[in-house]
């Protein structure tokens, strides 16, 4: 597994730093046995509150506006994704780091990971710093992405772009000071040799 993680400059007092991924081979077919909902669907299903829900819809909104930016299908919401990604971002957030999952601990699915200081971020300011790589982003094939000649500037963006990614589960973790976003995606885009749509 290849990461890489950036500064992001502070704003008000506040920090942010994100964590990106890349993959050495093409996902796993083996992750599709998980269900996909779409928020609808999540609500008949899922025993969460209305603010869960009212948060998942605006990540997949922040994902899916930049997607239909470019003509992508949309991504669903994935319940299971969701969940792995908030037993992760609290393990993170209770550390105070950012770290990626191992491979096997992740389903071979994509990641990227945000941190900044709490309560200063909305989550679309969340997703919307993984977006504003786009500034760098070179379509060429993975790894050579990028305009500043390192694929970690806009790996968040281009997995989020990735047009063989289908679904999508993300949280957000508070602990020691710090907002931990965690989003998985499934299959994992940044897929070597590759272009991401």
């Amino acid at each position: 597994m290849t990461q890489s993680k950036k500064w992001i400059a502070p704003l008000a007092g506040a920090f942010a730093l994100l964590c990106a991924t890349g993959s050495g081979m093409a996902a796993s077919s083996s992750s599709s046995s998980m269900a996909s909902r779409d928020l609808p669907a999540m609500r008949s299903v899922d025993r969460r509150g209305p603010s869960d829900l009212h948060l998942a819809a605006r990540i997949l909104r922040a994902h899916n506006d930049e997607r239909q930016r470019l003509s992508l299908k949309p991504l669903k919401w994935n319940v299971h994704l969701e969940r792995e990604a908030r037993e992760w971002a609290q393990h993170l957030s209770s550390k105070g780091m950012l770290q990626h999952a191992d491979q096997r601990g992740r389903n071979q699915t994509g990641e990227n990971l945000w941190m900044g200081t709490a309560g200063h971020w909305p989550v679309e300011n969340m997703v919307g710093m993984f977006i504003d790589e786009k500034k760098h982003y070179r379509h060429a094939r993975f790894p050579d992405i990028s305009k500043t000649g390192n694929w970690a500037d806009v790996g968040h963006y281009s997995q989020i772009v990735w047009r063989d990614t289908q679904e999508v589960g993300c949280a957000v973790a508070t602990a020691r000071g710090n907002d931990v976003l965690v989003c998985r995606y499934w299959p994992a885009g940044n897929v070597w040799g590759q272009k991401a749509y």
